[in-house]
């Protein structure tokens, strides 16, 4: 039986409400001893939390009590919402704790949720995705896999792979009465499972960009229009925007959505060598290796002078491996059209995007190409999100999948042949939670915050 628990559910700001959690046997009969009112669990109750050690009023509040089964953790809980003052709150979570409740663990309310079966362990994971959700996009999916859409989709695969297990593990056990599995069958079942494993994993770069977001570093030479683009993107003044070179000295940094993907764009201090203070020679190397942690580089160069060999010089000290889009910039005074206006501009110098920041020309087409150098079409091809654990154990058991396909074009020994198809199956396990250690429970659960 487990302890019942508490935890402040709101962020521990003034606001207009606050509200305290109670999960456990005990939930109901703690609250009852201050709250002024007999509780009604069919109902929302109003009344007052009173301290009766000294008969003091804390706060007009709601109770809302949730019986056993239906609720969020399984268990009877009971949320107190008062007013949004973090003094009240704690004064009243003091309250719960000095009656008998202990305090809640970091993702706990979750935990007990799914140990007592009201969702799996992609459904938890999915809680945590939807709260750190940056983009509508990422909260939608995180969304349908908290309404069970990854679950669905794995157990359809697992449906098929135990029914042709139990066919073979019947005749194993059986031979007299049951007929050995035709090896057609076998492998028709195991390679269209193949096939929807690879499928998912095919988008499993979606899933984590989607997830995690990424990072654009606008570089350049000094006052080629960095600063300027990086508050066009953002559609406000950030900046600081000078004729002087040098301006931008250290990295500024800001988050915005690129049809549907979170990204932290950072504006880089200019990179150029030579004669400068110490002040702007630590903000070019910390430029250098913003754009060393970078997934996109945006690299700019001034229209009204073309590409300089100071460009080139700059360019050349980005990675190879790493993604570059070519930017001129400045075409409010080039008045250069962008002749190319497929997604391949950008890929090099002599191809660039043709923007400007001032008139918002190009800017829409420059957020395209980004997205396109990211995920294309793939986005359009998911419901449902997976993560780095979701990944792992399917890549696992495609592996056994893939072992159990050879044995069976060999015809080898059924026998053999269902070690691996247990094996797929104990790794689809992991991700609904079926099989799961508590390792991975604590590393899981330990991510999400107190209160959820």
């Amino acid at each position: 039986m487990f302890d019942t628990i508490c935890a402040i559910a709101t962020p521990l700001s003034a606001g207009s409400i606050g509200i305290i959690r109670i999960s456990g046997e005990k939930s109901f009969e703690i609250v009852a001893k201050i709250f002024n009112k007999p509780i009604n669990p069919e109902k929302i109750n109003h009344g007052w939390i009173i301290d009766n050690s000294t008969g003091k009023n804390i706060d007009e509040v709601i109770v809302l009590p949730f019986k056993n089964p239906k609720s969020y953790t399984g268990e009877d809980i009971v949320e107190i919402q008062s007013h949004g003052s973090p003094v009240v709150i704690r004064e009243i979570l003091n309250l719960v704790l000095k009656n008998g409740a202990k305090p809640a663990q970091r993702g706990e309310f979750t935990k007990r949720a799914f140990l007592n079966h009201k969702i799996d362990l992609s459904q938890a994971e999915a809680v945590l995705d939807l709260i750190n959700a940056k983009t509508s996009k990422s909260a939608s999916l995180a969304a349908n896999n908290l309404s069970g859409s990854l679950k669905k989709e794995i157990d359809s695969i697992r449906e098929k792979i135990i029914e042709i297990l139990a066919k073979i593990t019947a005749s194993l056990d059986f031979p007299e009465d049951v007929k050995e599995v035709e090896y057609p069958e076998i492998l028709s079942v195991l390679e269209n499972s193949a096939l929807k494993i690879e499928k998912i994993l095919a988008n499993a770069h979606c899933h984590n960009v989607l997830r995690e977001g990424i990072q654009i570093a606008v570089a350049g030479c000094p006052n080629v229009g960095k600063s300027s683009l990086f508050n066009a993107l953002l559609a406000y003044e950030r900046a600081i925007v000078t004729d002087i070179a040098g301006t931008t000295r250290d990295t500024i940094s800001e988050n915005i959505d690129i049809q549907g993907i979170s990204a932290t764009l950072i504006d880089t201090a200019g990179i150029r060598e030579g004669n400068i203070d110490k002040v702007e020679e630590l903000g070019v190397q910390i430029s250098k290796n913003t754009i060393g942690d970078s997934n996109i580089i945006l690299c700019l160069f001034d229209g009204t002078k073309g590409l300089q060999d100071e460009d080139r010089q700059v360019f050349s000290l980005i990675d190879t491996s790493k993604t570059c889009l070519y930017v001129e910039t400045k075409q409010d005074i080039t008045l250069k059209n962008q002749q190319n206006q497929g997604l391949r501009a950008g890929e090099s110098p002599e191809n660039p995007i043709i923007i400007s920041s001032k008139t918002n020309y190009g800017i829409e087409n420059l957020k395209n190409v980004i997205f396109s150098e990211i995920l294309g079409s793939n986005i359009e091809n998911t419901s449902f999100l997976t993560n780095q654990r979701h990944q792992e154990a399917l890549r696992t058991a495609l592996s056994h999948i893939k072992n159990a396909i050879d044995a069976a074009r060999l015809e080898e020994l059924q026998d053999l042949i269902s070690i691996d198809i247990k094996s797929a199956l104990i790794s689809l396990g992991e991700i609904s939670g079926e099989v799961v250690s508590d390792e991975v429970l604590n590393r899981i659960f330990d991510s999400f915050c107190i209160g959820k």
